[in-house]
């Protein structure tokens, strides 16, 4: 089972992406991650992007492409694989599209979890987290403690990015770009949608239930 998570900033893919790699027994796939851990691996796409990254600039699609292919042919991939965050655009659908082509595989679902703007301003805006990642919102899932991590008692911070400002800028990036995807894969009966706005709980039964699991 080959699956995209195709949802706007601060829609919950992230937490969705971890359950259904449990679940599926199959790798969550981050194009972060994977630039990440070519750069530390020294490959030559690792270097490619290092040098281009540290100008400050964007890694094109093609590299993005070249990794994508090359970590989906490890073991733990070869009965599928979740993508978190890729493509954003439909030249990178496309050519993602041609890549697993050529590998004789092709894209099974397309889960879009769909989230009103203001409930995502909401979401972000109100996200506190501590610095080892664990995530709070301060009115759904706020810490027992003000301020505090339930886990490690660490000081909860707000991320720079997480303003009003910032997630509106993402937000209309996404509409811009991302949202036409929807062209690409509803043709195809293979786009799926989800409420959101549900419990992570409810979005995830939603998701095992469009898998028929």
């Amino acid at each position: 089972m080959r699956v995209i998570l195709f949802r706007p900033p601060g829609a919950g893919k992230g937490t969705q992406a971890k359950r259904l790699e449990e679940k599926l027994k199959i790798p969550q796939l981050s194009t972060g991650d994977m630039l990440r851990a070519e750069k530390a691996a020294g490959t030559e796409l690792g270097r490619k992007a290092a040098e281009i990254m540290d100008k400050g600039g964007l890694v094109p699609d093609d590299v993005v492409i070249g990794m994508i292919a090359s970590r989906i042919e490890k073991p733990d991939a070869q009965n599928g694989f979740i993508l978190d965050g890729f493509p954003r655009t439909i030249p990178q659908g496309e050519a993602l599209d041609h890549m697993l082509k050529a590998k004789g595989l092709k894209i099974d679902l397309v889960i879009g979890i769909d989230v009103p703007d203001t409930v995502l301003v909401n979401r972000v805006v109100k996200r506190r987290v501590c610095p080892d990642g664990h995530v709070y919102h301060l009115e759904t899932n706020p810490p027992k403690v003000a301020g505090k991590c339930d886990v490690d008692g660490k000081d909860l911070v707000q991320r720079n990015d997480d303003n009003e400002t910032a997630v509106m800028e993402r937000q209309g990036k996404f509409h811009r770009d991302t949202a036409p995807l929807k062209t690409l894969y509803g043709p195809r009966g293979i786009l799926k949608t989800v409420d959101g706005t549900k419990s992570i709980d409810d979005v995830s039964a939603a998701i095992m239930t469009i898998l028929g699991r």
